[in-house]
């Protein structure tokens, strides 16, 4: 009897003591492969951006959010600044080619001053990101605007707008950039879409500014004269379209003349709905596109795939900005993303 006491004393303490092993086990945690293999994979890599220009808030936005995202998980990330040079983009491109980083992140100035190199580039085995600006040549990955969609909704509201019967008339001007960006021939190709399908509507002048607010601005105080009756106006971009709306503003016919333009959805083109400036800024959402940019980076640098050899293209969701739904959740500042 004393002896099966102590068998089943002894018995007790060993699970006690094998319970109270697992709980200091357990105190301590378990090690999770996946988040182990993650930050292993990403460690030691290298991001270059080559953007059209830095200095501008579609850039600036980008790089602080692509910037933050290498900080935090402890791969390189480099800039090469062409400032606003094709040329010298298609230097940093070739001399990024033979340094060999894991991913370059390509932002087109046109559909074909890159293409060759970005075709040479994932032959030498370089992941590539194309982001808002599309090239001839597919890559692994394109993270941007869908030009064309934003082309259907600018021409769409201006036909509401200046149709048959609607406006003072039915004129309209379409503002261009540079002619053989994809923001301009693929935008075109959706603005035109919906305007042949109405075809009272005028195009009385189609121009390129080249990005330049003087231009746009010269370039509307001359359609304006010619035709003081406009109804309606198209722009590629908000930041050249600032010259535009001066123009417009300055000839008196801020409530006449209907202004479409779109961009990142940065404060400034809020505050220039706000003012009256824009009648719809069509935002392609920077931080979102950051935050799309980052997923891309992050899945390319893990991914064991080769470069090229599959690819992937995401158009980011679009905001109609008016008076009647501009607000902060709509619109941001470079401060915001840093």
């Amino acid at each position: 009897m004393q002896r099966a006491f102590v068998k089943r004393t002894a018995l007790a303490a060993a699970v006690l003591a094998a319970g109270l092993g697992w709980a200091v086990a357990q105190d301590k945690g378990l090690e999770n492969p996946r988040s182990t293999a993650f930050h292993t994979s990403l460690k030691d890599k290298k991001v270059v951006f080559v953007p059209l220009s830095m200095g501008f808030d579609l850039t600036e936005g980008w790089a602080a959010q692509m910037r933050r995202q290498a900080e935090r998980l402890g791969y390189g990330f480099e800039i090469r600044d062409p400032a606003w040079s094709t040329d010298a983009g298609t230097r940093a491109i070739q001399s990024l080619i033979t340094e060999k980083p894991d991913l370059m992140v390509i932002h087109n100035p046109d559909i074909q001053s890159y293409a060759r190199l970005l075709k040479q580039a994932q032959a030498e085995g370089i992941k590539i990101v194309q982001i808002n600006l599309e090239s001839n040549t597919t890559t692994d990955s394109y993270v941007g605007a869908d030009w064309t969609e934003i082309g259907r909704k600018a021409a769409e509201a201006v036909v509401a707008r200046c149709d048959a019967g609607k406006g003072v008339s039915t004129k309209v001007a379409i503002d261009t950039g540079v002619p053989t960006a994809a923001s301009d021939v693929f935008q075109l190709d959706g603005i035109y879409e919906v305007l042949d399908a109405h075809p009272d509507i005028q195009v009385v002048s189609q121009q390129a500014t080249e990005y330049n607010p003087e231009k746009a601005r010269s370039i509307m105080a001359t359609v304006l004269q010619q035709h003081p009756d406009l109804c309606g106006a198209i722009g590629i971009w908000d930041n050249q379209d600032t010259g535009t709306a001066s123009a417009i503003k300055e000839a008196g016919k801020s409530d006449q003349v209907f202004l479409v333009t779109s961009g990142g959805g940065n404060s400034v083109g809020c505050e220039n709905v706000e003012k009256g400036l824009f009648n719809l800024y069509i935002s392609y959402n920077v931080p979102l596109q950051g935050d799309l940019l980052n997923q891309e980076i992050v899945r390319l640098l893990m991914s064991e795939g080769a470069a090229g050899e599959s690819k992937a293209i995401y158009f980011n969701p679009l905001t109609l900005i008016t008076k009647d739904n501009v607000n902060q959740r709509n619109c941001w500042t470079l401060d915001d993303l840093k």
